[in-house]
C-alpha cells in the first residue's frame, strides 16, 4: 500500500512578517534621522564666529565696513597690512606681523558713492581709471575711511579650488 504524502499549508500569513519588517525599518530610520538633526544642532551651536575664528563668507560680509553698502555695490574683503624690510648688507629680508581688519572692494560702476562723498577727487577717479583699477576702503565712509586705488590681482589663484574634483564658482570675479 502506498501512502500518499500531502503538503499542508503554512500557518503563517506571508503578509504579517513584510508588515513588521517594514515598521521596524520606517522606525529605525526614523530614529536615526532625528539622531542626525540633534548632531547637526550640536555641532552648528558650538561653532563660534569671532575675530580669532573666521569661518564663514556671513561672517566676513557683517564685519565689513558699511555692510550693506558693501555688499549691494561690492564686496566685502579681509586687508592685510604687512611691512617688508629688506637690508642690502648683508641681504636679508624682514616681515613684521601682519594685521588684519575688514574692508571692502567697490565694482568700477559704483565709484559715483564717493564722489558723492566727497571722498576722493575727480582727479583720484582718472588716475585709477587709466589704470584700470578699482577703490577699496576700509573704515567707516561716515567718519575718516582709509581709500586706495586697488589693483585685480587675476595671476594670484585659489589653490584650494585647483584640487582635483572641485568646481570653480561661476560668478562674475571682475571688478
Amino acid at each position: 500500500m502506498k501512502r500518499k504524502y500531502t503538503r499542508t499549508p503554512e500557518t503563517k500569513s506571508p503578509g504579517f512578517v513584510s508588515t513588521a519588517f517594514n515598521l521596524t525599518s520606517m522606525f529605525v530610520l526614523a530614529g536615526v534621522f532625528i539622531l542626525g538633526i540633534g548632531i547637526g544642532i550640536a555641532f552648528s551651536s558650538t561653532t563660534t564666529l569671532s575675530p580669532s575664528n573666521v569661518a564663514s563668507r556671513e561672517f566676513i560680509d557683517q564685519s565689513a565696513p558699511n555692510p550693506q553698502l558693501c555688499v549691494q555695490f561690492g564686496a566685502s574683503a579681509m586687508v592685510m597690512d604687512t611691512r617688508l624690510f629688506v637690508s642690502l648688507n648683508p641681504f636679508n629680508v624682514y616681515v613684521a606681523q601682519p594685521s588684519l581688519r575688514p574692508g571692502c572692494v567697490l565694482r568700477t560702476n559704483n565709484w559715483a558713492i564717493l564722489e558723492q562723498r566727497n571722498l576722493v577727487s575727480s582727479q583720484q577717479v582718472r588716475d585709477c581709471k587709466n589704470r584700470m583699477n578699482t577703490f577699496a576702503f576700509t573704515g567707516d565712509l561716515g567718519s575718516s575711511p582709509e581709500i586706495n586705488c586697488v589693483y585685480q590681482n587675476d595671476s594670484a589663484k585659489n589653490f584650494y579650488l585647483n584640487q582635483p574634483g572641485t568646481v570653480a564658482p561661476q560668478e562674475s570675479q571682475r571688478f
